[in-house]
């Protein structure tokens, strides 16, 4: 990659994580949304450690993908309703590389925080703690996933008004097999099992998303643009 490229991506990844920064909201909300609905399960459950423990992979990595979708609709809105969009769509450089930009600091901002407070949610439904290590990974990884996916969606429904539907029912198909891999490797670790095939597949999976989404994404705005 030439080094004026480096350079663009670099100040479009700054760009965003600043502009993000700016709304504390679009970080804090999915974090309480995550917290407000771990809560609520052992209520509705009950609270016995074993049925926690049990069902805790599969509620973190459900809670998770919700999570995700509360703000995948908002990846490119900003820059849709002020024209910056635009102008990036007439730059010299691929549009690609400025969604690629901006899906890194929505990940920062939103996956590889709540990977990094995960261990608390686990710890309130009980989670082994040997499990805990691979349930970050999991998170660090599947969340790059969900955000990759989620770009495609939110690209091609920005210019929608109402489109939190749409994107949903464009996403949630594309993200079953990462809820499947997630769930499996956490549940593997808390049988004392090893995850790491699950966590391969995962990382995997990432890598065909960050190549085939940013390109996916970007043709999906310029869809957009010109509707």
């Amino acid at each position: 990659m030439q080094p004026d490229l480096l350079k663009f991506l670099g100040f479009q990844a700054q760009r965003h994580l600043r502009g993000a920064l700016r709304r504390p909201g679009d970080i804090v909300n999915p974090l309480v949304f995550f917290l407000m609905v771990v809560t609520l399960f052992p209520l509705g459950l009950g609270p016995d450690p074993d049925v926690l423990a049990d069902l805790a992979p599969g509620i973190v990595w459900v809670v998770a993908l919700l999570s995700s979708l509360l703000v995948s609709g908002r990846l490119f809105q900003s820059d849709f309703e002020d024209g910056t969009l635009e102008q990036l769509a007439l730059a010299p450089h691929p549009l690609a590389l400025s969604v690629l930009a901006e899906i890194a600091s929505h990940w920062l901002l939103s996956g590889v925080v709540l990977a990094l407070v995960s261990p608390v949610f686990a710890l309130m439904l009980n989670m082994p703690g040997q499990a805990i290590p691979v349930l970050m990974a999991s998170l660090l990884l599947g969340t790059l996933c969900l955000s990759l996916f989620g770009a495609i969606g939110a690209a091609l429904t920005v210019g929608l008004r109402r489109g939190g539907v749409l994107l949903s029912l464009l996403i949630i198909p594309l993200t079953v097999p990462v809820l499947i891999f997630g769930t499996s490797a956490v549940r593997e670790a808390v049988l004392g099992y090893d995850p790491g095939s699950w966590l391969a597949l995962l990382g995997a999976l990432s890598l065909v998303g960050l190549v085939v989404a940013p390109i996916a994404a970007a043709a999906g705005l310029r869809i957009s643009l010109e509707a």
